[in-house]
């Protein structure tokens, strides 16, 4: 019986695999190269299937008492007057909203007594063995595992360790994007406000009493950045929006200023394969829809639990079991990917007459 199990990322892909593999009895350790668990990011839906996966791991409760009920979406014009109101459909009883790092603590002390967690460390190496993966740590120390899962997100090092640089996967929207959270708010809030020239987007996102800014432009090419150096990507997001209208100028200073930034391109991985020897990538890491989607920490739990099942249908064969994994669980992400592309040109329209048409439109709208 496998005995060891490595994971790499403890965010919702990484705590979500921790959990169903402690479950099947098995000793499992996460590394993490932050120092604690990334903070930071846009509310997380949980809805149909993953609200079921919540029951199965007895969070549900708990993310009932702590659920955001967000009322409406305003889009302005540079004169702050409102174009169009969408009144958010009440979700039904069994779809919850609730702020991401809520949910991550939630998670966490769901399994911190029973998982082993390395933080302020990284994976450098993977070596194949007869019986195993012999893992490098960047701390210096070695160790083997049965299994390697690769929950580290969308520049994750296991998949460039094991299966290959990230370019080979990444499919690229040509659009970036930050988000900055704010401890206030700047609009009324459980609302949402979207402003948007050609091939720029502002949005602001309030509840439990702080602000959400999340600014998104378009670019045809990639640009080059470091994605470890947060000042470079303040430097850009600062340069992208210079001279934008709206409250974009105040916004600005408060992404200069602010403590928590978040900067990427939005993209998505696909891959022929999440799986490779003794290695599986879980979340981001394997199929990034991209935030386009509203489904990045949804998605990561349907995934671990989706891997989990392949096991228990399996009996722990885990060549079976990611097999089983590849195929089944494939299906809906491609339906996923497809919908996550046709979101970009929704948030970030590339003309002032799609943007016009977007504010014309009528369908499920209630105008106030």
């Amino acid at each position: 019986m496998i005995k060891n199990i490595l994971v790499s990322g403890a965010s919702f892909a990484g705590i979500s695999t921790a959990y169903w593999m402690k479950q099947f009895g098995y000793n499992v350790t996460v590394v993490e190269i932050a120092e604690g668990l990334k903070k930071g990011g846009t509310p997380v839906n949980i809805r149909e299937n993953t609200a079921d996966i919540a029951k199965r791991m007895g969070l549900l409760d708990q993310i009932q008492s702590n659920k955001i009920d967000m009322e409406l979406m305003e889009f302005k014009n540079s004169d702050d007057v409102t174009e169009r109101v969408e009144i958010r459909e009440q979700l039904a009883e069994d779809e919850y909203e609730i702020e991401r790092d809520v949910l991550l603590d939630i998670m966490f002390e769901a399994v911190q007594d029973d998982v082993e967690f390395i933080f302020g460390d990284s994976i450098t190496s993977l070596k194949e063995e007869v019986n195993g993966v012999e893992v490098a740590f960047k701390g210096g120390q070695k160790r083997s595992y049965d299994l390697v899962f690769g929950c580290d997100g969308i520049h994750s090092v296991v998949r460039k360790l094991w299966f290959g640089e990230e370019a080979k996967f990444s499919h690229f929207l040509k659009t970036y994007f930050s988000i900055t959270i704010v401890d206030k708010l700047l609009i009324r809030e459980n609302t949402t406000q979207m402003y948007n020239e050609p091939g720029k987007a502002v949005m602001l996102n309030s509840y439990n009493n702080k602000t959400d800014i999340v600014l998104c432009f378009s670019s045809e090419k990639e640009l080059p950045y470091d994605y470890r150096n947060e000042e470079q990507q303040r430097d850009i997001i600062l340069n992208q929006f210079s001279g934008l209208g709206w409250r974009t100028p105040e916004l600005l200073e408060e992404v200069k200023n602010s403590k928590t930034f978040y900067f990427d391109k939005l993209c998505q991985m696909k891959m022929p394969s999440w799986t490779k020897g003794r290695v599986a990538l879980v979340g981001d890491a394997g199929y990034c829809a991209s935030p386009a989607a509203g489904m990045g920490g949804s998605l990561a739990i349907d995934g671990a639990a989706a891997l989990a099942d392949a096991f228990h249908k399996n009996h722990g064969n885990y060549e079976l079991a990611f097999q089983e994994y590849n195929q089944s669980f494939r299906p809906f992400i491609e339906e996923v990917q497809a919908n996550a592309e046709l979101m970009v040109d929704f948030l970030v329209p590339r003309t002032e007459e799609d943007i016009r048409e977007r504010i014309s439109q009528t369908a499920s709208i209630k105008d106030i």
